[in-house]
């Protein structure tokens, strides 16, 4: 798949009649020769352009980072607040909040007080993507590279699907965005394209246009 591909199925869905809103373009990945309950995908990508969305994020952190979380996170949430949190408040958190970071020092507490539901919504602070931080950390680069940040899950069947921006960005950022997802899960297949039954593009309210 190359980038005439994507600019192809791009000017097709220029053809769907406009919304009063700005839609989102979500890529689809249809997947093949693959058992994903035995072999999962979930594959964090950082895209080059913005996804057309500002993340929302949450901060564990105590007084070593709480001045940086208060400037650069959307909720602060200190060890003091935990008993606040019952198993509902929790639920609305990581309903309402996109990533959770940690402190490093706070991250067996937090676990043990929210793990039980973040980490069944998959929203647990993780290492692999850098949100568990050293008490001398710099946030304002992680949360930047958050917002540049995809994240591709097998959740029910071989389709994977997530958004990689929006209807009012240049057509090129798309692009590049597009394939950028696409080689990361390659890389994250056991087969590569042999385990690529097929590409989409689809808008909020379209439906999928092939690309490859």
């Amino acid at each position: 798949m190359d980038k005439q591909h994507v600019m192809k199925a791009l000017d097709e869905l220029k053809l769907i009649p406009k919304r009063k809103f700005a839609q989102s373009y979500d890529l689809v990945i249809n997947l093949k020769n693959l058992v994903t309950k035995q072999e999962p995908i979930d594959v964090f990508v950082t895209v080059p352009h913005s996804k057309g969305k500002k993340i929302k994020v949450a901060a564990f952190v105590d007084q070593q980072l709480a001045g940086q979380a208060d400037q650069f996170c959307d909720l602060v949430i200190r060890e003091a607040d935990f008993p606040k949190y019952d198993v509902k408040k929790m639920k609305v958190l990581a309903q309402d909040y996109d990533y959770f970071i940690a402190q490093a020092t706070l991250m067996p507490k937090v676990a043990a007080a929210f793990g039980k539901v973040l980490g069944t919504k998959g929203k647990m602070p993780n290492p692999k993507l850098g949100c568990v931080v050293p008490p001398t950390a710099m946030l304002e680069p992680l949360i930047k590279r958050l917002n540049h940040t995809v994240r591709v899950q097998s959740r029910k069947g071989l389709a994977l699907q997530c958004m990689i921006g929006k209807e009012t960005q240049p057509e090129m950022e798309i692009v590049d965005n597009v394939l950028a997802v696409y080689q990361a899960v390659l890389k994250a297949v056991p087969n590569e394209t042999q385990n690529i039954k097929n590409v989409a593009l689809k808008l909020s309210m379209s439906k999928p246009v092939r690309v490859f």
